[in-house]
């Protein structure tokens, strides 16, 4: 009797074993099929397309209120510089322009002088003008900003080069 039993239970392991492999045979058939599917998504998409829905998601994240300082047309780096300076890691500069407005410009609290040059983003300016902070002009674009005394959300003016006769 107790044979019986044994062998009753050693079938129904089987069987048992014989669907999860079934299973998972179904399962890695699935995924193939699933992957095949996906490559087809992939490449019905234009890259106009593709830019679209990338944007389309920026706007969603830019709505987050930790990022809603943000303009529409974000950059990723501008979010990353966002997300870094909720979490201490990066400080803001405000720039005071010529005619009076004021830039924040976010950088990472061991910026040199050239990273701020480089996040401003006007290459061409800095011919003419340089980059003052409590009247001492930062001219070593090596230097880091904390080497000049900037902190969070201190102001660096542009001043006009004096030409030299």
């Amino acid at each position: 009797m107790e044979e019986a039993s044994e062998e009753a239970a050693g079938t129904q392991n089987v069987k048992v074993e014989e669907v999860e492999v079934q299973n998972k045979s179904d399962m890695t058939a699935a995924a193939v099929e699933g992957e095949d599917e996906e490559e087809e998504d992939v490449e019905s998409f234009t890259h106009a397309d593709v830019l679209d829905i990338f944007e389309e998601g920026l706007a969603r994240l830019v709505q987050d209120p930790l990022l809603c300082d943000l303009p529409i047309q974000v950059t990723l780096e501008e979010i990353n510089s966002q997300i870094a300076l909720e979490y201490g890691q990066a400080m803001t500069v405000k720039v005071l322009k010529a005619d009076g407005e004021i830039m924040p410009i976010v950088v990472v609290q061991d910026a040199s002088v050239l990273d701020l040059k480089k996040a401003i983003r006007r290459r061409y300016i800095w011919r003419s003008y340089n980059l003052v902070f409590q009247g001492e002009k930062l001219e070593d674009d090596r230097l880091r900003l904390k080497d000049y005394g900037i902190r969070n959300r201190d102001e660096v003016t542009f001043m006009k080069r004096l030409r030299k006769k």
